[in-house]
């Protein structure tokens, strides 16, 4: 009689798992990269805005001609291979005066920034973190400022100090009239826009402040010894960066608006010197006979504010932490 043999074959040892390689966590500012990277009309702004900024640098070399050049047997010319965007009524062309035009809205927009930078983030930080009358003290002045109407304060302010900047009556106002008029008559535009501009940034720097003071991370930096200076420099104002550059972002259209519509008015800056709103003025006394002359710079100005509000919604989109992209 035989016997079968009823054993069990041996397992075949387990198939080792696929080695995965571990995903790279990205960085803050590298996530942000790449969310705003996909937002396509986050990218279409930042491309026009990088064209801009380079036609503004580069303007005196792409320009075909000079912003001031007079030809009187060419006025009023339709769009043609000379003239682009055709020429006004005292023959100069309208493409290179919108290229150097450009120079006037960008520095406007950047000095604004640099101004809430300096001013409104400082402020908001020292008022969010001391608090008590240093706080009251501050948030009242920005509360009273916000009471009055910006526009009404911005004239206000900018024909005050034409007024007096023109007279140029002692030493220090002898200076800064030379300064105006070597700027083309924009500094009183920027003291203009510079006081109203921070008063918003200020407030919302506040908020962060009152919102992070509280955290873990700043009551381990209190009992490690670090000073109100490192506290407020290392870990509040860091942790606050990214409201900031989006206020700042749209604050940038805002002041470029504010500009052309100064020089439409005739308080910003002054003649020859170009500027958008200067040209959809000129524009706008012609706008049925030469409608070119109005149409080119409104369009730029419009396309303009809408690229930088398409990035300062990409930003803010991209700066949230509680939008995530795998």
């Amino acid at each position: 009689m035989t016997t079968v043999d009823r054993g069990f074959a041996p397992l075949a040892p387990p198939r080792a798992a696929p080695s995965v390689a571990p995903r790279r966590e990205r960085g803050l500012w590298r996530d942000a990269w790449y969310r705003l990277t996909r937002n396509r009309a986050a990218v279409v702004g930042l491309v026009f805005v990088v064209l801009l900024l380079l036609i503004a640098l580069f303007a005196s070399v792409l320009a075909p001609y000079s912003f001031d050049r007079q030809d009187l047997d060419s006025t009023d010319l339709a769009p043609s291979g000379a003239h682009l965007m055709g020429t006004d009524g005292l023959g100069r062309d309208l493409l290179s005066r919108m290229m150097y035009g450009s120079r006037i809205s960008l520095a406007v927009a950047l000095v604004d920034v640099a101004i809430v930078l300096l001013v409104g983030v400082p402020l908001g930080l020292i008022a969010g973190f001391f608090g008590r009358w240093i706080d009251t003290l501050i948030m009242r002045t920005v509360d009273i400022l916000l009471a009055f109407p910006s526009l009404l304060l911005v004239i206000v302010v900018i024909t005050y100090l034409r007024a007096v900047l023109d007279q140029g009556e002692g030493p220090l106002l002898g200076v800064l009239g030379s300064l105006d008029k070597a700027s083309g008559g924009l500094l009183g535009v920027f003291v203009a826009l510079g006081l109203v501009s921070w008063l918003t940034v200020a407030r919302l720097v506040r908020g962060q402040v009152l919102s992070l003071k509280e955290k873990e991370f700043v009551e381990a930096a209190r009992m490690v010894g670090a000073t109100n200076v490192r506290v407020m420099t290392r870990h509040l104002l860091p942790n606050s960066l990214a409201p900031i550059i989006v206020a700042a972002t749209f604050g940038i259209p805002l002041a470029i608006a504010a500009e052309a519509g100064l020089s439409f008015l005739g308080l910003g800056v002054r003649p020859p010197y170009p500027s958008w709103g200067i040209l959809i003025a000129e524009g706008l006394r012609n706008m049925r006979a030469f409608p070119h002359e109005l149409v080119f710079p409104a369009v730029i100005l419009a396309i303009t504010l809408i690229c930088f509000n398409f990035l300062g919604d990409g930003l803010r989109d991209a700066l949230d932490p509680k939008l995530r992209v795998d």
